[in-house]
């Protein structure tokens, strides 16, 4: 039989109804940790693959920079070939030099020397020359570098002596005499020269290294001088006695002249080098300063200057 109880009822069902109301909440909880998980997760996932793109990215890039950089190798290159420009020579028949004048002054000065001279012959300080010629110069059609120079003038040369020497012109001049070269052993001039001036025909070759412009040209010549006797004289200046005292005042010159003991003839070698209008010259003397029979064989050496078109 079967006894219904109201109490017990009430109180099963409340128990059953707090019993489904916990379940609920504990299912609520555990849905509640689920999505938590399943959005952590799904943050994780995203996260995972926001990084992955990233270095896929930085892969792409990298690998995009290495095949910038791998370039391709570059192919051996074929050589042109070198063509050798031939240089024309120039034709020097054909420059112009109608500019250039064909005369022109040559002025030289400088020092002199004997040669073979003897001993008792004592020459001092600073024996020099002074020439002074027109010339005429007429270049080669062939090459007009080089020219033919010749022309005319006066050469000079001064020989200068010790007190004690004196060169002696008014000597009579006969077979078998010499020309005297005094040694003064009392009085004596404190000054004695010796001069000879010769009528010269200078020739010259000559080459420029720039013919068209002289003035800034190399020029070497080359040549000869042949002379004909103009004048021969001594100067002598203040005769003392030995011991240095004026005879006659410092101011008396004594000049002798004659021609007799000198070469009538003069033959020389020349040679000069220079730049623009300035050159240096040397000459040698061929023949003898004396003529053989009257004196020493003696040859008279020339340096100096010249100033000149060449």
């Amino acid at each position: 039989m079967l006894i219904f109880n109201p109490f017990g009822a009430a109180i099963s069902t409340i128990f059953v109804t707090r019993k489904k109301k916990r379940n609920t909440y504990s299912q609520i909880k555990q849905m509640k940790k689920t999505l938590f998980l399943l959005l952590i997760l799904a943050s994780f996932i995203s996260a995972e693959a926001q990084v992955g793109n990233l270095f896929s990215k930085k892969k792409k890039t990298d690998s995009t920079a290495t095949v910038a950089k791998k370039q391709p190798q570059p192919q051996p290159q074929v050589k042109p070939a070198i063509v050798k420009e031939t240089k024309t020579k120039k034709d020097w028949s054909k420059i112009d030099l109608s500019k250039r004048p064909a005369d022109h002054v040559m002025i030289q000065f400088g020092s002199d020397t004997w040669t073979g001279r003897p001993d008792t012959i004592n020459t001092i300080g600073f024996s020099r020359h002074f020439n002074f010629y027109g010339m005429m110069d007429k270049p080669f059609k062939t090459d007009k570098r080089y020219s033919l120079a010749y022309g005319a003038g006066f050469s000079t040369s001064n020989m200068y002596f010790g007190s004690t020497s004196y060169v002696n012109l008014q000597a009579p001049v006969t077979s078998g005499s010499t020309l005297p070269f005094v040694n003064y052993g009392t009085n004596h001039f404190q000054k004695h020269k010796l001069t000879t001036v010769y009528f010269d025909i200078p020739i010259e070759i000559r080459y420029y290294s720039n013919p068209e412009n002289p003035q800034k040209s190399w020029k070497f010549a080359v040549g000869t001088k042949l002379g004909v006797l103009w004048k021969a004289y001594t100067k002598s200046k203040n005769y003392e006695t030995n011991t240095n005292q004026s005879i006659y005042g410092t101011s008396y010159i004594q000049k002798e002249q004659n021609r007799g003991f000198i070469n009538s003839f003069d033959s020389k070698v020349t040679a000069r080098v220079g730049y623009s209008n300035f050159s240096l010259h040397g000459e040698f003397q061929l023949t003898s300063v004396v003529k053989p029979a009257y004196g020493p064989v003696m040859h008279t050496v020339s340096i100096g200057l010249t100033i000149s078109g060449l």
